[in-house]
């Protein structure tokens, strides 16, 4: 069903690094994930002012892991956001068959599931395999996992 999942958020200069990553393991933790600290990479850029910026990711390949993520963001996600991504799942879901979510990375840090349109963000890419490969498919997948 899913395939892989890819979290990703951004430490601007003006945020504490170790604060953007309790904000990231907010979401391996409640996906079960146990060895979190080995599985996180930083990596560290400039912004476009040659501002620095440290890129913080994730990648879950473990069935368990993957389901336990998609379960715990549907389990949390307010009615509100649940009724939002029925209505935006064909959007969110590329030709590729990536499943894209952005969640709020202030309330991450404080221990809430939120959908949010910001860039500044937690952003999750859930690949969705089905083969052989269809939108269609992946969209009932989709729908499933996260209502």
């Amino acid at each position: 069903m899913i395939h892989h999942i890819t979290l990703r958020v951004l430490a601007h200069a003006t945020e504490d690094t170790s604060r953007v990553r309790e904000a990231l393991d907010f979401f391996l933790s409640g996906a079960g994930v146990r060895d979190r600290c080995e599985l996180i990479e930083e990596l560290s850029a400039e912004g476009h002012h040659g501002n620095p910026i440290t890129i913080i990711s994730v990648q879950l390949k473990k069935k368990a892991e993957c389901l336990g993520f998609a379960r715990f963001v549907r389990e949390n996600l307010p009615e509100a956001d649940v009724e939002r991504l029925r209505e935006e799942m064909p959007e969110r879901l590329d030709d590729s068959q990536l499943f894209h979510l952005r969640f709020d990375k202030q309330a991450a840090y404080l221990q809430q599931v939120r959908l949010t349109d910001s860039s500044d963000a937690v952003t999750a890419k859930v690949k969705i395999a089905t083969y052989p490969k269809s939108r269609e498919k992946a969209g009932a997948i989709v729908e499933e996992l996260f209502g």
